[in-house]
């Protein structure tokens, strides 16, 4: 394919990016297809001699989109969000096309310094303290991660290395591999699996800490379990907190886990995946009070902010702690401005040496919405949410089960797991929306999360009466087996 054939063929995928998104809604969400569907429908190899465009074209709708989960689809409820724009479409497209890899400021010094600036601009945006940006001479900054898990690693790992080399200046008679063993990081019981994954691959132990009646966090409870550890001669290095958790949007307590934190020289990692794009919006700011307190913060604006995926924004007080952990300096990738202060090189921020040039998607989505279409983004989701859950509190048969703060509603029939477990299945089976579970103190519970773009009222509405009459009919059904036993 050469330039000319390239402008044709790309401006026929632009057009089909763009009638696969305006038309989305027609398409069933969730795909018809079983496991293995897809090796018999191609080759078993790669072709000897080149196919045309158009051979490869036709294949789209024939072999990929009948295997495609529409996670844009206004009728897609389950999980987050997943974010997409028309300017982040186009910012990857540019990104695509440059294609520089920009490990290091000399490899592309664009890449490297408007990312800097952006992570500086949305770090504003959210009224992160001053510490926690690069500006002209701070000591932290922002960086773009691939996702909230490598975001948590690299704060663990980090953690991990300062502690180690900490304990080793007071007791040098203690050998690595002592302390390793009697390393162990904490996290909220509600927290995201990858916090206890990226325990498991930092190779340190890692501990629940209870949450409570609202499925938060707080100090008390962290405290005791801290107090208890030490006592066993346990050394504690690191805490997750987690600022809008999976199941159901709760909140630990910043204030009160925060000063635990410091006094005990605990690393403070701030897990804000999906929430923390609601923290441009003043209202809803107060969530993040607190993380004054935090060595490490992150969120996804790949997850609601209209940035695709994958933009995962991570900022630390101090950036010389990730240095620190993560720096070597071979001569092939060393470069003459290295050391004059001036210049990031965001291979020592990060697991990979390569990186994207991501921060472009941010550069177009934040010009071209503006804060405030961010913000009018934001509040029209968390008023459909509780538009559903309106609903919900309409109908008795239902109830909600924790507290709708943001974008999600957390609800189930009243009635025993198995009947909420067949609720969601005639859901799912049905096909016309999309939703996943939780589990909430032993409760079987339904998630509906509002995640597209173009979802509005009437789709709200459609979802509401659809679960409600699967849910009229599996109760006459259930009541029949019922009365037959």
């Amino acid at each position: 394919m050469d330039a000319a054939e390239f402008r044709k063929r790309g401006k026929e995928m632009v057009d089909y990016v763009a009638d696969y998104l305006e038309k989305i809604e027609k398409r069933q969400v969730f795909p018809d297809v079983e496991p293995g569907y897809l090796r018999p429908l191609i080759a078993d190899c790669a072709p000897q001699d080149p196919e045309s465009f158009e051979d490869v074209f036709k294949d789209i709708e024939k072999i990929i989109m009948p295997g495609v989960t529409h996670w844009h689809s206004p009728y897609f409820f389950a999980y987050f969000p997943s974010a997409s724009s028309f300017p982040a479409l186009l910012a990857d497209m540019l990104c695509g096309g440059i294609g520089c890899v920009g490990f290091s400021w000399a490899a592309s010094p664009a890449c490297t310094e408007l990312e800097t600036v952006m992570l500086d601009w949305l770090g504003k945006m959210i009224n992160l303290p001053e510490e926690f940006l690069a500006g002209k001479d701070g000591q932290g900054g922002g960086v773009i991660q691939g996702s909230a898990s490598e975001a948590t690693l690299i704060a663990l790992l980090a953690a991990r290395t300062k502690t180690i080399r900490q304990v080793q200046s007071e007791k040098p008679e203690l050998t690595e591999t002592e302390i390793m063993g009697r390393l162990v990081a904490y996290a909220s019981d509600q927290a995201h699996s990858s916090v206890e994954r990226a325990a498991l691959i930092g190779a340190v132990k890692i501990k629940n800490v209870p949450s409570d009646d609202t499925f938060s966090v707080g100090g008390s409870a962290l405290k005791k379990v801290l107090d208890e550890d030490k006592a066993a001669g346990l050394i504690p290095f690191f805490f997750c907190a987690t600022l809008g958790t999976t199941s159901c949007c709760s909140f630990d307590k910043l204030l009160e886990l925060g000063p635990i934190c410091n006094k005990e020289n605990i690393w403070m990692h701030i897990d804000a995946a999906y929430a923390g794009s609601a923290f441009i919006c003043p209202e809803f700011r107060h969530f993040l009070n607190g993380v004054e307190f935090a060595d490490s913060f992150n969120f996804n604006p790949h997850k609601w902010l209209l940035v695709n995926f994958d933009c995962s924004a991570m900022w630390v007080k101090k950036r010389s702690d990730l240095i620190g952990a993560f720096k070597l300096e071979p001569l092939y990738l060393q470069h003459h401005h290295q050391e004059s202060g001036l210049v990031t090189d965001y291979r020592h921020w990060q697991i990979p040496l390569g990186r994207r040039f991501r921060s472009l998607k941010l550069w177009f989505v934040l010009r071209m919405y503006g804060v405030k279409g961010l913000q009018e983004h934001i509040r029209k989701h968390i008023r459909l949410s509780h538009q559903f859950e309106h609903l919900v509190l309409q109908d008795e048969r239902f109830e909600i089960c924790a507290e709708v703060v943001l974008g999600l509603v957390c609800f189930r029939l009243k009635g025993s797991n198995e009947l909420n477990e067949a609720l969601l299945k005639s859901i799912n089976d049905a096909k016309k929306i999309h939703l996943v579970p939780c589990h909430l103190q032993e409760k079987f519970v339904l998630r509906f999360a509002i995640c597209s773009r173009t979802v509005e009222s009437t789709h709200i509405k459609f979802a509401w009466q659809h679960i409600s009459q699967l849910a009229t009919d599996l109760l006459k059904t259930w009541e029949q087996n019922h009365q037959q036993q």
